[in-house]
């Protein structure tokens, strides 16, 4: 990693005690920056309960700016005002070096734009998408896609670096005319998160033998997620021996709880050592998403050695290059997910190859401090300045094998 001795702003709209893959992302680059001799001052949304001003490690500040949340909380709303410009100015009298914001979505992020413009600095914009939201569906994701085109066309006035944490965000963007200059990867300690298990035994809870096929899936419960896609396939199932395990919340907690299969277990909200118990005692792991950034989820399933069963989602082609790694089907489908869980059930001894080639991937090709030596990297490059060999495509992870590109300015479909 390059060691440079800077101050990094982070703008992030989420972030702890909200829990997503958003927060980890930035939280887990935060603290792999810091570690690296970086000073990094984390500006964020603000959160019931929390802090304004924290110092929860050494190196780390972080700033909740003044709002409220829509949408549950899941679109926070910065409260313009004389408040704000104080905390803008706390962070400004830091001694800022460079800004890094996350997604383009929010309108939080233009806050960090117009602050990077205004400090003469080139901020390194982080796509985490790959598709339009969903918020329920209907006219009201209508609405949210009219909207994310609206905030894109002021978020690419602003000239930022653009970068997206998957290759598969690197193309969505080019749904709005932006081409990515590469790729700053999601990453995971695999060492902690296998070591912060929480030793529970999920198997001698539930009463599963050896030979059941344990699928978990951890995350919101949310539609785009594909719960429902999980719970049909669970019902095609109902004679294999096999046993999907669900945990987390969400507004299809109930649809989950009153299934009705009984080859179906909810265990609610984990902590981070039980969901790192559950998937060390899995076999597989089912995300049929509709759209991911590049899931935190998928990594920690890698690092526990538990194959996943994905859809063609943002982290697929970096963590699975091939099926030696596990299944990619072709959608949201019940009846993929059932027949990819019939394919691992009939061949245990091909199944456990597979998630020892898995975890030793992740292991080797995915720390954190890989990825915040190239978000260094691409802070200097879109800042004129030479970080031990500046930009090159294999610094950052290039996407599609195309050469570096300005930001396009013009909008796109």
């Amino acid at each position: 990693m390059v060691s440079s001795g800077k101050t990094y702003c982070i703008f992030s709209a989420l972030y702890a005690p909200s829990v997503g893959g958003v927060e980890k992302y930035t939280q887990n680059l935060t603290y792999a920056l810091a570690d690296a001799g970086n000073e990094v001052v984390v500006v964020v949304a603000g959160a019931a309960g929390a802090k304004d001003f924290e110092e929860p490690r050494a190196g780390v500040t972080v700033v909740r700016l003044p709002g409220s949340g829509l949408l549950g909380g899941r679109f926070p709303v910065p409260k313009p005002g004389s408040l704000l410009r104080e905390r803008l100015s706390y962070v400004r009298d830091k001694g800022i070096d460079y800004v890094v914001v996350n997604t383009r979505f929010y309108l939080h992020s233009l806050i960090g734009l117009k602050f990077a413009r205004q400090l003469g600095v080139r901020p390194v914009l982080v796509e985490h998408g790959s598709a339009h939201l969903t918020m329920g569906g209907g006219a009201i994701d209508r609405v949210v896609a009219a909207y994310e085109h609206a905030v894109t066309r002021l978020v690419k006035r602003a000239n930022p670096a653009v970068y997206a944490v998957s290759s598969a965000g690197c193309r969505w963007l080019r749904h709005f005319d932006i081409e990515a200059l590469g790729v700053l990867n999601n990453s995971i300690d695999a060492d902690l998160f296998r070591s912060m298990s929480s030793g529970r035994d999920f198997r001698g809870e539930l009463g599963l033998g050896e030979s059941t096929l344990l699928v978990s899936s951890i995350g919101r419960l949310v539609p785009e997620k594909g719960v429902t896609c999980i719970l049909e396939a669970a019902r095609a199932l109902r004679d294999a021996d096999v046993r999907f395990v669900l945990a987390g919340d969400g507004p299809l907690r109930a649809e989950v709880e009153g299934c009705g299969c009984p080859n179906v277990t909810y265990v609610g909200r984990l902590s981070e050592g039980d969901v790192s118990a559950l998937l060390r005692s899995s076999d597989a792991f089912c995300l049929p998403s509709r759209s991911e950034g590049f899931s935190t989820s998928l990594l920690e399933c890698a690092a526990c050695a538990a194959v996943p069963i994905v859809t063609h989602v943002g982290g697929v082609d970096e963590l699975i290059p091939d099926e030696s790694y596990g299944r990619v089907i072709g959608g949201m489908d019940p009846a993929l997910v059932a027949g990819a869980v019939r394919e691992l059930a009939a061949d245990r001894e091909g199944l456990r190859r597979m998630a020892e080639k898995l975890q030793c991937r992740v292991d080797d090709e995915f720390s954190w401090q890989k990825t915040a030596g190239k978000v260094e990297r691409a802070c200097a490059q879109a800042n004129g300045v030479d970080a031990g060999g500046a930009y090159s495509e294999g610094s950052t992870g290039a996407c599609g094998g195309k050469s570096p590109a300005a930001l396009n300015t013009d909008e796109g479909e």
